[in-house]
């Protein structure tokens, strides 16, 4: 990736109102931010990120808690772009930059026909936080159609090439989430879309929707059904403040799923390929009466246990208050931890 570093802009921080640039809505100040908009300005990045104490990289702030105040340097990721690089015949490779919003990212694959991405619709945040969180919906993982990203170390001030294996996936789990914060600005990131295409349809939501039970689905019906059936199950953040999922759904052995079913009839388990179960969190935290409840200005969804939600100015402290509230109940009940997935700064 070439680069005009000779030319590259100096990038000025400024003090920054947060509470409208993450998902949550929490009350948030940064003292200093910058916004990144051309790879030019990398370098500088670098430069300003050395006199902090600290850098956070922020994309679509729809995975954070936010703090009041935000210590150290803040970057904002608005790098534009979304290119097919390869068309081959088992596979499209598409490239896209970290700023771009990771739906209209899998909206503009649906509309040029390279099919894939369709059960990750509608997924907040941007393409460059998608490996962070390895991201994943209705079946299907970042990590199934993961190529390579380019990353640029902000401390070493150089760009990094990584595969798969460097990023270390696993369940909503990277090597990044394990690094020291604000280590890297994640460039832009290359998928692989097989050909041809086969739909994803494992999950019982999609095989009951109305869109998909006659004939042979398409992959724009199968991102019409999530777009809906996500829009029916989760609030949308530009109404009601949230961050999606809160919790991570457990994983625990077959032994410990076994002795819960039997005390837990309605337990809802899926099998993993390893022999462990995956819990349903939602399911725990239901059963544990905290569905549509609020302490202070969080509350739990009304429709989805798992959503924790701003009723109106809720801050960082009132979000972790609720979540341990939740953790603790399911684990007096259930002996299952519960691990929260946004990063909490």
């Amino acid at each position: 990736m070439s680069n005009p570093f000779a030319t590259a802009p100096v990038l000025t921080a400024a003090p920054q109102d947060l509470s409208g640039l993450n998902t949550l809505g929490l009350v948030s100040m940064a003292q200093a931010c910058v916004t990144l908009d051309d790879v030019a300005q990398l370098p500088s990045l670098s430069e300003l990120a050395a006199g902090h104490a600290s850098l956070l990289v922020l994309g679509g702030g729809s995975n954070l808690v936010l703090p009041e105040a935000v210590p150290g340097l803040v970057a904002r990721v608005a790098l534009r772009g979304v290119r097919l690089l390869r068309a081959q015949p088992d596979a499209w490779l598409v490239e896209a930059a970290g700023g771009e919003t990771w739906h209209g990212f899998v909206a503009e694959c649906v509309r040029q026909g390279w099919d894939g991405l369709e059960n990750l619709a509608l997924i907040p945040g941007t393409v460059g936080a998608a490996p962070v969180q390895n991201i994943g919906a209705y079946g299907v993982e970042l990590a199934d159609r993961f190529h390579s990203l380019t990353a640029w170390d902000v401390r070493a001030g150089r760009y990094v090439e990584m595969t798969a294996a460097d990023c270390r996936f696993a369940y909503r789990d990277s090597v990044f989430k394990h690094e020291p914060p604000g280590g890297w600005v994640i460039v832009a990131v290359r998928l692989r879309l097989p050909r041809p295409w086969r739909p994803v349809l494992a999950y019982p939501d999609l095989q009951r929707h109305p869109g998909l039970v006659a004939g042979e689905p398409t992959a724009r019906a199968i991102f019409d059904a999530v777009c809906e059936i996500r829009r029916a199950k989760l609030p949308d953040p530009a109404v009601t403040g949230n961050a999606g999922s809160f919790f991570k759904n457990p994983i625990v052995a077959a032994a410990q799923r076994d002795a819960l079913l039997e005390r837990f009839p309605g337990l809802v388990s899926y099998a993993q390929p390893d022999g462990r179960f995956k819990l349903a969190a939602g399911w725990l935290i239901d059963q544990c009466g905290w569905k549509g409840r609020q302490l202070g200005a969080a509350g739990v969804h009304d429709r989805q246990a798992l959503v924790l939600v701003n009723r109106g100015g809720a801050t960082a402290a009132d979000i972790m208050a609720l979540a341990r509230a939740i953790q603790d109940a399911v684990m007096d009940r259930y002996g299952v931890a519960l691990e929260p997935e946004p990063v909490v700064v």
